[in-house]
């Protein structure tokens, strides 16, 4: 029961307000650099996340290519099924996928 009164009184990161008045100069200027640095790790990551996913989709796109050469169907009877499934669920109006949530 602890441990589940102690997750919901967990604040989201974005939502905590931090009081800067009472804190000096040196060390808003910490809390800053730590803040830079923080931005700087994720945009990194968010770079790498972005150049992965674009090598993905030219991959695919690339494959995609070799099936309609061959003469083969661009979509499959699988990726038919998958979309069904998902706007079948949307349209009984079950949760939609969050990508915001873990």
């Amino acid at each position: 029961m602890n441990e589940d009164k102690k997750a919901s009184n967990i604040v989201p990161p974005h939502e905590v307000y931090i009081d800067y008045s009472g804190k000096s100069d040196e060390e808003l200027r910490k809390i800053l650099e730590d803040l830079l640095k923080e931005e700087a790790k994720v945009s990194y990551q968010r770079r790498v996340l972005h150049g992965k996913i674009d090598l993905l989709r030219a991959e695919l796109v690339e494959r995609k290519k070799g099936s309609l050469a061959k003469g083969e169907s661009i979509i499959s009877d699988d990726d038919i099924s998958k979309l069904s499934a998902i706007l079948a669920g949307e349209a009984f109006g079950l949760p939609r996928n969050d990508p915001t949530e873990d």
